[in-house]
């Protein structure tokens, strides 16, 4: 090894460690250090907003017409369990509720001054909606597939 080698190698090790330490957390270390449970006067608005939906939805759930995707939505599952005339209503309320947990995803992430971890905040709730999920509702797993839980 040189002299020039032997001085560079330290200021390498360092400059690699400093940039480690700088980066962006993994979604793990993401999902670890992110409060769930914390609460803005937007993200009491959405759960609200959500929690006034919930009667119409409810039966939805249990008729197996909607379900709850992989992705932290609600998803029309089945067209054919909700009669023609009220399919409007159901898709409005399926765009609504997707729209408003879509805010509560980002909201969470910025409450925790860390907007760029939306995604894990979405991927965490989409895991814990669905193991929530009542026995009898439909939920899609990882694959995409559809199960009766």
């Amino acid at each position: 090894m040189n002299a020039r080698t032997a001085l560079l190698r330290p200021l390498c090790a360092a400059a690699l460690l400093a940039s480690a330490l700088l980066a962006a957390p993994t979604a793990a270390v993401a999902q670890q250090q992110t409060d769930l449970s914390v609460n803005t006067p937007a993200i009491t608005a959405l759960k609200d907003t959500m929690r006034g939906r919930r009667p119409q939805l409810g039966p939805l759930f249990k008729a197996g017409a909607i379900g709850m995707d992989n992705t932290g939505n609600i998803a029309l599952r089945d067209a054919n369990a909700v009669p023609l005339p009220q399919r409007g209503q159901v898709n409005s309320l399926i765009s609504a509720e997707n729209k408003d947990r879509a805010a509560l995803y980002r909201e969470i992430a910025r409450a925790n001054g860390h907007p760029e971890w939306e995604k894990d905040v979405r991927k965490t709730f989409a895991q814990r909606w669905r193991e929530r999920a009542p026995a009898g509702w439909w939920i899609q797993g990882e694959d995409g597939e559809w199960k009766r839980k």
